[in-house]
């Protein structure tokens, strides 16, 4: 397609150019945008229809976009931010320099610019920050005619007009309606008399997160966004909560991989901020491995004694931090997704124990099978009796994968019970901790068979 648009660029056929993207959606044609030259970005820009250029502009990149706003002349500039939805509005305005916000609020009219202010007041995670105020609201005593009346000639303006509010004088939420519903009644109807009551909202500062936890729990297309006075205040759409929940997994994933979260894509963050997102992290893990040094230091003598135990720390190690690993992503998921809580911790416990009992015990029977197979030799050669060092590294396996599994179980719910985020218990951390916990086991264990 970006060879086709440019060939007609070429050529100046601007007419079945501008027909060709007419046809076209605007996510893809802000990704194809992403991707043009910046010498034809703004002329392409201007051969969309006004509808179809907003709806564009908001799905570009954001370097795209500032490019776009810097080129802009005044009237283009107001054309586009009237066409656009207020959050749409301040989700682009988060993401530009301080001159260019300007110029967007000096081009926007006053109501707008109060509206956007607004919005921009609220804390990064809230529910206020992510709300639009363009909603349908309706008022009990009206007839079914009078709020279709209402909604042909409002409507128009709103971000959707399926679910509509009920609010008194004083925009207090009273209930909902939706046009299915106003279509299948009798026009005479009262609103007040065919309303749902039992409505799920929340407040300006809940947490995004809980927002989006909400709508998956509820299966809703539109939430209402109250004050503290249960005044209606906006409405946040499904759109606004697929955003919220890819960048919760997003933000979720890099903890868990023992990273500082980037509000930027891969590919557009600096090496400089890629390096302060990872050397944090990479530093204190690196520190906390010490304990794992002075744990091997403590234990010199038994290892000169009996070397061939060296050879199966990694495994040790690595089976450990496996096993933790996965209990706490899996603990990590189910916290996030509100499946559980710290009430649920004994249960937790208890369900890890069992399955860890169960793990161990194959891992650890297969391990044996494998050193009295494939170590016999290398074992004998050492000096040492090959049974010996087979149940003492199984052994030992069986009771790491037990104590791995209890880490990675419990630690990210106490961790959230503190008020972190347990995304950062994940793998790295806890591999941290298990490591040191499976050494001080190997080695406690090898001291009660071997006699050194």
């Amino acid at each position: 397609m970006i060879e086709e648009i440019l060939t007609l660029i070429e050529n100046k056929e601007f007419v079945k150019l501008r027909n060709t993207l007419s046809e076209m959606n605007a996510p893809d044609i802000a990704l194809m945008y992403d991707e043009l030259p910046e010498e034809h970005v703004l002329r392409l820009f201007r051969l969309l229809p006004k509808e179809l250029a907003a709806d564009t502009f908001v799905e570009m990149d954001p370097d795209t976009q500032e490019h776009l706003l810097k080129c802009f002349s005044d009237k283009e500039l107001r054309d586009v931010l009237d066409e656009m939805y207020v959050d749409d509005t301040v989700d682009i305005i988060e993401e530009m320099p301080a001159n260019v916000v300007k110029r967007i609020l000096r081009q926007s009219d006053p109501q707008t610019r109060s509206e956007i202010n607004k919005i921009l007041n609220y804390p990064k995670d809230s529910a206020g920050s992510i709300m639009t105020i363009e909603y349908v609201n309706l008022k009990a005593d009206m007839t079914v005619a009078e709020a279709f009346d209402r909604i042909r000639a409002t409507g128009v303006d709103k971000e959707t007009i399926y679910t509509c509010y009920v609010t008194d004088k004083n925009r207090h939420l009273l209930g909902f309606t939706t046009v299915k519903d106003l279509l299948l009644c009798n026009n005479c109807k009262e609103i007040g008399e065919m309303m749902e009551t039992n409505v799920i909202f929340v407040d300006t500062f809940e947490d995004k997160e809980n927002v989006a936890n909400l709508f998956r729990k509820y299966d809703l297309l539109a939430m209402p966004v109250v004050d503290k006075e249960t005044r209606l205040v906006g409405i946040i759409t499904f759109d606004d909560v697929i955003d919220v929940i890819q960048e919760e997994h997003t933000e979720d994933i890099e903890k868990m991989a023992a990273i500082l979260p980037s509000e930027k894509p891969y590919l557009k963050t600096s090496v400089w901020d890629t390096f302060k997102n990872r050397i944090p992290w990479l530093l204190l893990l690196m520190i906390s491995s010490t304990f794992t040094g002075k744990i091997i230091s403590s234990f010199e003598s038994m290892l000169s004694v009996c070397v061939v135990l060296t050879a199966f720390i990694p495994m040790l190690m690595g089976t450990g931090g496996n096993s933790g690993g996965q209990a706490s992503v899996t603990i990590i998921r189910s916290l996030s997704l509100n499946d559980i809580s710290m009430k649920d911790i004994f249960k937790i416990l208890r369900k890890e124990f069992f399955t860890a009992l169960l793990c161990g015990t194959a891992l650890a029977v297969v391990n044996f099978g494998k050193m009295m197979l494939i170590d016999y030799g290398t074992i004998l050669s050492s000096g040492q009796d090959p049974v010996i060092i087979s149940t003492i590294v199984s052994l030992t396996l069986l009771v790491t994968v037990i104590c791995a599994k209890l880490v990675g179980g419990g630690l990210p719910i106490l961790v959230k019970r503190l008020g972190f985020d347990p995304a950062v218990t994940a793998s790295p951390f806890v591999t941290t901790i298990v490591d040191a916990i499976s050494l001080l086991i190997y080695f406690e264990i090898a001291m009660s068979f071997l006699p050194i």
